[in-house]
C-alpha cells in the first residue's frame, strides 16, 4: 500500500508544477479536480497501510471528497469562467517560468523539513509530509502570485488539499466530524467566492484582483 500512496503523492506533485505553469483556466481547473480525485482516495490506501479493514467512515470520506474536489467545485468554476468569458491568467504577478522554478524550490524546502518534522507516528509513506507541504505552498503561491480571482481561488483548493493529505497521512486519526468539517469549510469558501467572482465581473467588467483596489474608499 506504501508504493501506491508514493504513486499518488507523485502525481499531486506532478499536478503542482502543472498548475505553477498552466495559464488556460480550464485547464487548471481540471488538474486541480484531478489532484482532488487522486488525494480523494488517500484515507483508502492508510486504512490499507494500517491493516485495518475498510470501514463506512473511510468510505463515507472517500466519496464526500471525490464527489466535492472532483465534480462539484469544477462545475462551479467552469460556471464561474463561462460568466467572466476569461479563458487564461494573463501578465499574473509572477511568470510561469519563474513560477516553475520556485515550485523547485517549493519542493527542496519542503523535502527538507518534511524529512526532519517530528510526527505522532510513523506516517504512511515517507513523501507524505513532504508533497502535503509543497502542495500547500504552492496554493498559496497561486493565491499571492496570480491576479486573476478564480485563479486565487484555485490556489485555496490547492491549499486544502495540503492540509487534507497531511491529515490523513501524517496526523493519523482524526474524527469524522472534524475531516466533513474541512470539506464542507471549502464547499462554503468556494461557493462564496464563485459568487464573488460573478459581482466582480458584473461590476467591473473583469475579474482581476489586484483591481478592487477601487473599493476602497
Amino acid at each position: 500500500m506504501t508504493s501506491g500512496a508514493d504513486a499518488v503523492l507523485a502525481g499531486v506533485a506532478v499536478t503542482n508544477f502543472w498548475l505553477l505553469g498552466a495559464s488556460r483556466l480550464g485547464h487548471s481547473i481540471r488538474v486541480t479536480a484531478a489532484q482532488g480525485i487522486l488525494l480523494g482516495f488517500l484515507p483508502l490506501l492508510a486504512a490499507g497501510a494500517d491493516g485495518g479493514a475498510l470501514s463506512l467512515r473511510v468510505l463515507a470520506l472517500v466519496a464526500a471528497s471525490v464527489l466535492l474536489k472532483g465534480l462539484l467545485f469544477p462545475r462551479l468554476l467552469f460556471r464561474g469562467i463561462r460568466e467572466a468569458s476569461i479563458r487564461r491568467e494573463i501578465e499574473p504577478y509572477v511568470g510561469f517560468t519563474t513560477s516553475l522554478v520556485l515550485g523547485l524550490v517549493l519542493l527542496a524546502v519542503s523535502l527538507g523539513i518534511g524529512t526532519r518534522l517530528p510526527l505522532p507516528h510513523r506516517p504512511v509513506s515517507t513523501l507524505a509530509v513532504p508533497i502535503a507541504l509543497f502542495t500547500m505552498l504552492s496554493g498559496l503561491f497561486l493565491i499571492v502570485s496570480r491576479r486573476k480571482a478564480l485563479t486565487q481561488v484555485l490556489g485555496y483548493l490547492v491549499l486544502e488539499d495540503g492540509i487534507y493529505a497531511f491529515g490523513v497521512l501524517a496526523v493519523g486519526e482524526i474524527p469524522l466530524l472534524v475531516e466533513f468539517g474541512v470539506l464542507l469549510d471549502a464547499f462554503v469558501a468556494v461557493f462564496a467566492m464563485g459568487i464573488a467572482i460573478h459581482r466582480i465581473h458584473r461590476e467591473f467588467d473583469h475579474i482581476d484582483a489586484d483591481r478592487l483596489k477601487v473599493l476602497r474608499g
